[in-house]
């Protein structure tokens, strides 16, 4: 197939010539152009043979375009409009940064502070991808992701860490009444127990046991469901430590698990990085770092 881009003339002889067709000067072309009548003149003559006729008659006082030149002038004048357009709402379009992280992270951590990221970076269109699955940083173009990872890590990554994953057993208040907290494990154990996809409480209690309860494929939805009295849920301290400040939920056991893969906040390293991703990236670490 034929490259039509080879029969297009060069941009400084359109905009030689845009600028003479409307001062109908070459000198005013010129001067607006911070170049030589000569150069301009040239542009022109190089347009000229380009296309194969000419565009302008050459008069004592100035230049007047031909019938083809003023075809010609309306339709380079309406593409040069184009790309000023195409040009000033690019620049005006935010700028984005993506960020891929847990369901629970985003209901819990993220969420919630999302006014005060956006007070703090006003500039930024913050896409959030939420999902359970490890995001490619290139494919799903991400710029910064929250990982549940350990060290050590690819030497193409900057990494930090957000806080250690510590699990506590948190039920509603109102499922909790009429106990005295906090419950042993072995009462807990009997206890209406809310699963998530990660399957913590065999190591909370200890056992391999298959222990019953409702089973939830997210961890925010098993929080969901101890919030409104249903069960026992087990969660990372961090994302129900705002609902345990606030009452909403109350920790019913002492004891807590710590398991060896931590969150942390995760970007490839660039020469190109730019500063509103930076400005992000800061951000979450002084506002969502808990370590």
């Amino acid at each position: 197939m034929p490259n039509s881009h080879r029969t297009l003339p060069p941009l400084n002889a359109l905009r030689a010539f845009e600028a003479a067709g409307r001062h109908l000067n070459f000198r005013a072309a010129a001067d607006e152009l911070f170049v030589t009548q000569g150069a301009v003149a040239q542009q022109v003559r190089m347009l000229e043979e380009h296309i194969g006729f000419p565009l302008f008659q050459r008069l004592p006082r100035g230049v007047a375009l031909t019938s083809q030149g003023s075809v010609y002038f309306a339709e380079v004048t309406r593409a040069f409009k184009i790309l000023d357009k195409a040009t000033a709402q690019l620049l005006r379009e935010p700028k984005t940064v993506t960020i891929s992280v847990t369901p629970t992270f985003a209901t819990k951590l993220l969420l919630p502070r999302l006014s005060a990221l956006t007070a703090a970076v006003p500039d930024v269109e913050l896409r959030t991808v939420a999902t359970e699955s490890v995001a490619d940083f290139d494919r799903d173009q991400v710029d910064i992701a929250v990982r549940l990872t350990r060290p050590p890590f690819p030497a193409a990554f900057d990494t930090q860490l957000l806080f250690k994953q510590t699990l506590v057993a948190v039920a509603s208040p109102h499922l909790m009444a009429n106990r005295e907290l906090p419950i042993s494990l072995e009462v807990l154990q009997e206890m209406p127990l809310l699963h998530d996809s990660h399957h913590h409480w065999p190591r909370f209690f200890g056992t391999t046991d298959k222990l019953a309860g409702a089973v939830f494929n997210q961890t925010a939805l098993a929080l969901d469901a101890a919030l409104a009295g249903q069960g026992v849920a087990i969660a990372c301290q961090a994302f129900v430590q705002a609902d345990l400040n606030a009452g909403r939920l109350v920790q019913v056991s002492e004891s807590t698990l710590t398991v060896d893969l931590d969150y942390y906040l995760v970007r490839k390293k660039s020469s190109s990085s730019t500063p509103t991703v930076d400005a992000v990236w800061n951000w979450c670490i002084t506002h969502l770092a808990l370590a």
